[in-house]
Order: structure tokens, then C-alpha cells, then sequence
């Protein structure tokens, strides 16, 4: 491959990697509201939680150019203490970021729906408070989920086209997989390199997908036997 193709492979890695990274903490406490609270609006939250997986990424795309371009109070703010976002390498992880972040919190929210609330409690009645019995319990028998979770926000930030299409310069370092894909599709003679960038997603998306059940088995293998004090 090429220069610019390999920069794109590194850029998505990056961006897959940055995704997650900005999901995980806030993914995970909105998971917990809305598996464990009930409050009025929660359905509006749900809604717009949710709603990046049925409209077009473009249109998210669209949105974050309004909220971050230098007009808007946000963008306008961040542009005056010298933080750019549009156009930037950051603002293609940020809508890598908002585009995965509905599939990790959709899938940390069903493991924790999953969790018997009785084993909390009985935590706390060993004198554990809420917070304690938070990581010493809930978060460790949600561990499957939210690796699970974090694979899906990965692969999703790895393959997004539409909202990063939005606000990337579509200069050269600021093209992902699919950015380049679709450039070198346009142009006659480089079919070659579309079927090896195609081929590079498909085999980093399934090496991840692979990891993940491979640490979700051993997870659940080491709670097993740490639960009966034999192996399976």
C-alpha cells in the first residue's frame, strides 16, 4: 500500500482507540441511569442517547458542524482559548465517539439489567456503601458487557464514513479507511488499493471481534471457578 492508504489505517486505529477512550467513563455511568433509575424524561434521554443509530451519519456530521464551527457559542468559545475542533483529526475522533457511543452504552445497560440487584444489596449489607459495592460488584460482574461494549464502539469508530466525511479536511492525514476507500473508488486505476483497504477493515474488525469473545470467555471461565473453587 501506498503512504497515504497506510496513514489512513494508522488514522482509524487512532480514532477507533480515541473513541473509546471518550466513551467508556460516560458510557458506562449513563448505562447505570438508565438500567437503574427511573425519572421523569428518561424516555426523552433514551431518545437521544440512542438516536445517532437510526439517523444518517451525516446528519449527526451536520449537527456537530453546527454546534463546534467558530459561529456557535460552544465552537466560538473553545476557538477563543485556542482549541479548534472542525476540521481536525480531534473532531473526526469526537464524531468516531458520538457515533459508538449508543452501541457500548445499549450493550454495558443489558449485561447490568442482567445483574441481580439482591447481590448489591446483600454488599451492602456486609457494609459496603453504594459506591464500594459499585466497583467491587456491579462493575466486575459487568466487566463481559462492557469489553463487548467497548469492541463495538471500536469497530464502529473503525468503519465510520459519514459524520467524520463532515468534519474532516479530506486532506492527506486526515483520511480514514473508508474516507480513502471512497477517494480512491472515484479514481480510475486503483482498484487494487480499494480491495486492500477493504481487506486491512474486515481482517482489524474481526481481530477485534476476536479478542473480545477471547476475553469474555476467560472472564466468565475465571468467575466460574473463583464461584465454585474448581474449573469447569
Amino acid at each position: 500500500m501506498n503512504e497515504p492508504a497506510i496513514s489512513a489505517v494508522g488514522l482509524s486505529l487512532a480514532m477507533g482507540l480515541c473513541a473509546v477512550g471518550l466513551d467508556l467513563v460516560p458510557g458506562i455511568v449513563m448505562a447505570l441511569i438508565l438500567a437503574r433509575r427511573s425519572f421523569p424524561g428518561k424516555s426523552v434521554l433514551e431518545a437521544l442517547v440512542f438516536l445517532p443509530l437510526v439517523l444518517p451519519p451525516v446528519v449527526t456530521g451536520y449537527f456537530l458542524l453546527r454546534l463546534f464551527s467558530q459561529n456557535s457559542f460552544l465552537g466560538g468559545f473553545l476557538a477563543g482559548i485556542g482549541i479548534k475542533i472542525i476540521f481536525t483529526p480531534a473532531g473526526m475522533a469526537l464524531a468516531a465517539a458520538v457515533m459508538g457511543f449508543p452501541l457500548l452504552v445499549r450493550t454495558v445497560r443489558a449485561w447490568l439489567e442482567n445483574i441481580d440487584p439482591r447481590l448489591e444489596q446483600a454488599a451492602r449489607t456486609l457494609g459496603c456503601s453504594k459506591l464500594s459495592s459499585l466497583f467491587s460488584v456491579t462493575l466486575p460482574l459487568a466487566w463481559p458487557g462492557i469489553v463487548a461494549g467497548s469492541v463495538l464502539c471500536f469497530a464502529r469508530a473503525l468503519g465510520e464514513f459519514g459524520a467524520t466525511a463532515m468534519v474532516s479536511a479530506g486532506t492527506p492525514g486526515q483520511r480514514t479507511i473508508a474516507l480513502e476507500i471512497f477517494r480512491y473508488y472515484q479514481s480510475p486505476g486503483h482498484e487494487e488499493t480499494v480491495v486492500r483497504l477493504a481487506l486491512v477493515s474486515i481482517g482489524l474488525s474481526m481481530v477485534a471481534l476476536a479478542a473480545s469473545e477471547a476475553l469474555i470467555r476467560k472472564t466468565t471461565r475465571l468467575r466460574f471457578e473463583k464461584m465454585s473453587g474448581e474449573k469447569p
